[in-house]
């Protein structure tokens, strides 16, 4: 392991009072392909989650569905006892038969969702959850709100600390809101899928966290010409990265912005980290706004 090489990022607050530096590290890559099974080289995994901590981390995003399970076996192998100041995100309500996509449901009925946040409690090697996300609101078992108030009646019991929605609409995630206090919401958002733009918007407006997954994502090939046309001058003048430019434009972009970037290699770990020194004017935070159409 080595010391933090780079300026460590800005912090952002979650829910009741969790401060994270504002690139944290999604760890679902450490498992096998399709997400399935032991990521197969254990210990450089391991050697891996904790360079990510000696880096100054302090957010890690896994899910019970990594692996299934493995993903957070794995970090508690790594890293527990956890430093004070980390926090560990997980997630409940997807389930799977099988290495195929195809082979995944989405389970929220109260009594699935309470045994999937103690089951990742026990394996995490944790007495409780500080962040614990709804993966997915693709319920056929039980309605959308019935599971927000399964959700908050977890954090009055002290199984989680704080709410996040994963996926949600910004119908669903207004909805929420309506019920309990929701602290996180995690969608894919990048400069080229904006999908997730009107629960951006809602994020910000309500002081809601925002971590976008695949944050750093630039595409390459004939289709992301337009985007690179713009990008790429900004990196060289930088002497940058594109994909660290994108990451500093989630932090630019918004104010509780907490992208989780994943990666096998350490030192694409620290480029990722890198981003948080790169300071783009509102002239280059426009113009890669304006790449991508926002849907409300």
């Amino acid at each position: 392991m080595s010391a933090p090489s780079h300026q460590l990022p800005p912090t952002v607050t979650i829910g009741d009072g969790l401060t994270v530096g504002a690139i944290g590290y999604g760890a679902m890559q450490l498992t096998g392909p399709k997400v399935w099974g032991e990521y197969p080289d254990r210990d450089k995994a391991i050697a891996l989650l904790r360079e990510v901590v000696a880096q100054g981390v302090t957010y890690i995003d896994t899910a019970d569905v990594y692996g299934p399970h493995s993903n957070e076996e794995l970090i508690r192998e790594a890293l527990h006892p956890y430093p004070e100041n980390l926090v560990i995100a997980t997630k409940g309500g997807f389930v799977r038969g099988g290495p195929e996509y195809s082979d995944m449901s989405a389970v929220g009925n109260k009594q699935y969702l309470r045994q999937a946040a103690h089951m990742s409690i026990r394996r995490l090697g944790l007495d409780h959850i500080d962040l614990y996300y709804l993966h997915t609101p693709a319920m056929t078992d039980a309605p959308f709100e019935q599971i927000v108030e399964t959700l908050a009646g977890m954090r009055q019991d002290g199984l989680i600390r704080n709410i996040g929605l994963s996926n949600v609409s910004a119908d669903q995630l207004r909805t929420a809101l309506t019920i309990t206090d929701i602290a996180a919401v995690t969608v894919q958002y990048n400069v080229a899928v904006r999908d997730g733009a009107a629960v951006r918007q809602i994020a910000e407006d309500k002081n809601i966290v925002f971590s976008p997954w695949h944050p750093g994502t630039v595409p390459g090939g004939k289709d992301g010409e337009p985007l690179r046309a713009v990008i790429d001058p900004i990196a060289q003048r930088l002497s940058a990265t594109p994909q660290q430019v994108a990451l500093a434009w989630q932090l630019h972009r918004t104010p509780g912005s907490l992208p989780i970037p994943g990666t096998t290699s350490a030192e694409h770990l620290k480029e990722n980290l890198e981003a948080a020194a790169i300071q783009l004017t509102q002239a280059d935070v426009g113009a890669i706004t304006r790449l991508s159409p926002e849907s409300n």
